[in-house]
């Protein structure tokens, strides 16, 4: 084993079985190839041939089968892949055996030998075997070696316990005869203890459609409406399981409108991103269907090891690192190896929970722990200095608007004024590269929240003509489902304690995004090329009527509105919108490299009035001027707009 490492030969521990029985079934090939062509009555020169040259050919065929990388795995999960290099291996080693005997002529009959086997005396010479031979040993190591495998994985499969589900199992239904499906559908043959019975598949591919594929299990329609009512109809399955991880919110949106007429349950499998967080056990962690399967829209999908390749080996500092888009930077920066990764928070118990989770959970050990607040100078520099991160994302920020209209003065010191602070510490710094965490709700801002977010950024625009050597950007997103505060956790609360749920206007929209959505634009936004200062968008589609989520909502949780649970619509609050937008008027949408991430291009802002305008609501903010503040920040959005990027003008 060791010597098969040493040579740099793809082997493992539990190879050595394998490899004993494949060496056993190459020699019983060989040698019941013989004994056919001759039919069991061998001359003595091919006996004596078969019988030495057997060791060489046992030898050579596992030297190539272990080169060809079949003794990486365990049987029970080989795939098609695995017998189509099993074949082109058994293909190799047999022509390397012609050429071997061709070569060195293993055996020699001596003229004594040959005279008392009946042949003339006519010197020395070589022999080698048949073609027929060497056919039969082709066809039947094929045979042997595919075999055993097979029944291998056949018995592996089988369910535990015996074949067949219990007379009580659940008949369900799979959608998706894709790898997914057919990995649902073994893992419930496997386990009948499972108590699932399926019944057949739901796929769109028209070549699927009729097949019978895992156990003989037939795909009975595609994801239509039509179909999908049919087919419920005449399988009759208890619940639905949506076996697609890719699948767009679209096929899921039609399948649980589909089973929700005929009250059947759907339950998902996890997306690839949540089996990459998550175990490998797919039955344990089905899961039932959630909001964001349904919005109807495509998740937006990088790969996050080429986009954030960026970070490798580099020291990443991350602002409100235990707030939940913080949270989600830190675990998907600790999958692209940074050197070391600083969590700033000013929260003792969010700090505490992702540290622990980064160490203990993900066995990221390069986490560091730093309690602080943005809003405190010195103690920032200390840190800046200290661990002189070369990326800093800046995610601190209060984001809550009724909260932040009850409270103008600390919205704007720590949305607006920590940000400014950042920026200027880390340009002076030299940090390589800023992004500040942006919401669309700084796009015309209505609330002293969005025109907070607003002024941070004007903060990062300005700076970035201030320290040319650090490249700043803004990354800007609608709302973020199941975050602290979206409306998506407070309408499970209110579905939970029996309704009502409250919407404030049957009218309103809003853009709506997952967290590993917003998380993977962040860190795009970090590496993609542009002017320093940009603002990046996430081209989020079309906005989701608050009233469609909360009857969606209701829905899911096998309730119908109305009837079980009760919508109020109870009015707007002051500064609420009806509808968000992602761009400002004066603002012009242009691509970027990257797919559905637009930049927000305007006209520049004059350093110089940034400056100034900060220092005025500076001084508000030190007064304590609520009423004044709020409308002075309030009145800044606007006098942009006016003047459609602003070079000069300062306020009156």
């Amino acid at each position: 084993m060791r010597r098969l490492r040493s040579a740099g030969l793809p082997v493992r521990r539990h190879s050595i079985l394998q490899l004993v029985v494949d060496g056993a079934l190459i020699a019983a090939a060989y040698v019941v190839s013989f004994q056919l062509r001759f039919d069991g009555n061998l001359p003595f020169r091919y006996h004596r041939f078969m019988w030495e040259t057997l060791p060489w050919v046992v030898g050579l065929s596992l030297v190539v089968l272990t080169a060809f990388g079949l003794y990486v795995k365990w049987w029970r999960y080989l795939d098609r892949l695995d017998y189509e290099r099993l074949a082109r291996a058994v293909l190799t080693a047999t022509l390397l055996f012609v050429v071997f005997v061709a070569v060195a002529h293993p055996v020699v009959i001596h003229p004594l030998l040959r005279t008392s086997a009946g042949f003339p005396y006519e010197g020395e010479a070589s022999v080698t075997a048949p073609a027929s031979v060497l056919a039969s040993f082709l066809l039947f190591q094929l045979i042997l070696l595919a075999g055993v495998r097979y029944l291998r994985q056949r018995i592996w499969e089988r369910p535990i316990g015996g074949f067949g589900a219990g007379k009580n199992a659940r008949d369900v239904l799979i959608v998706g005869a894709g790898e997914g499906g057919l990995l649902v559908l073994r893992e419930m043959v496997r386990n009948p203890k499972l108590g699932y019975r399926p019944v057949g598949f739901l796929d769109d591919d028209p070549r699927k459609q009729g097949l019978r594929l895992g156990n003989g299990l037939r795909v009975l329609g595609t994801t239509q409406e039509g179909d999908i009512a049919r087919v419920l109809e005449e399988s009759e399955p208890d619940e639905v399981i949506v076996a697609i991880p890719s699948a767009p919110g679209t096929l899921r949106k039609r399948v649980v409108a589909g089973c929700r007429r005929r009250g059947i349950p759907v339950r998902t499998t996890p997306t690839v991103f949540e089996l990459l967080q998550g175990g490998t056990a797919v039955m344990r962690q089905v899961r039932s269907v959630q909001v964001e399967d349904v919005l109807g829209r495509e998740p937006v999908r990088m790969e996050l090891e080429r986009v954030g390749a960026y970070l490798t080996g580099e020291t990443v500092l991350v602002t409100g690192a235990g707030g939940s888009i913080g949270g989600e930077l830190c675990r998907q920066i600790a999958r692209v190896a940074p050197r070391r990764l600083i969590l700033l928070d000013h929260a003792e118990d969010n700090l505490f929970e992702i540290r622990r989770e980064l160490e203990e959970d993900r066995h990221f050990p390069a986490a560091v722990a730093v309690l602080a607040d943005c809003k405190e100078e010195e103690r920032l520099r200390e840190v800046i200095a200290e661990h002189r991160p070369a990326v800093v994302f800046h995610a601190a920020a209060y984001k809550h608007v009724r909260m932040m209209e009850d409270n103008p003065v600390e919205a704007v010191r720590n949305n607006a004024l920590a940000t400014r602070l950042m920026t200027r510490i880390c340009g002076e710094a030299g940090v390589g590269t800023f992004v500040l965490v942006s919401t669309d709700k700084a796009v015309s801002p209505a609330t002293v929240m969005g025109a907070s977010k607003a002024l941070a950024e004007w903060a990062v625009e300005a700076a970035a003509r201030s320290w040319p050597g650090t490249r700043y950007a803004a990354v800007r997103f609608g709302n973020v489902l199941g975050s602290s505060g979206s409306v998506v956790p407070i309408f499970r609360r209110q579905i939970a304690s029996g309704g009502p749920v409250t919407v404030t206007d049957a009218k309103m929209t809003r853009f709506f995004m997952t967290i590993p959505e917003s998380v993977q634009l962040i860190i795009r936004a970090g590496s993609l090329p542009a002017e320093s200062g940009a603002v990046f968008v996430l081209d989020m589609g079309d906005p989701v009527r608050i009233v469609d989520l909360a009857e969606q909502m209701i829905r899911l949780s096998g309730l119908e509105p109305e009837r079980d649970i009760a919508i109020d619509v109870i009015g707007r609050r002051p500064g609420e919108k009806l509808h968000e937008d992602l761009f400002n008027p004066y603002e012009r949408p242009q691509p970027t490299p990257a797919e559905k991430i637009l930049r927000a291009e305007r006209e520049a802002l004059d350093p110089e009035w940034v400056e100034r305008t900060f220092g005025e609501i500076n001084l508000l903010v030190l007064e304590g001027d609520a009423r004044a503040l709020a409308a002075r920040v309030a009145e800044l959005s606007s006098v942009r707009a006016a003047a459609g990027g602003l070079a000069d003008r300062t306020l009156s």
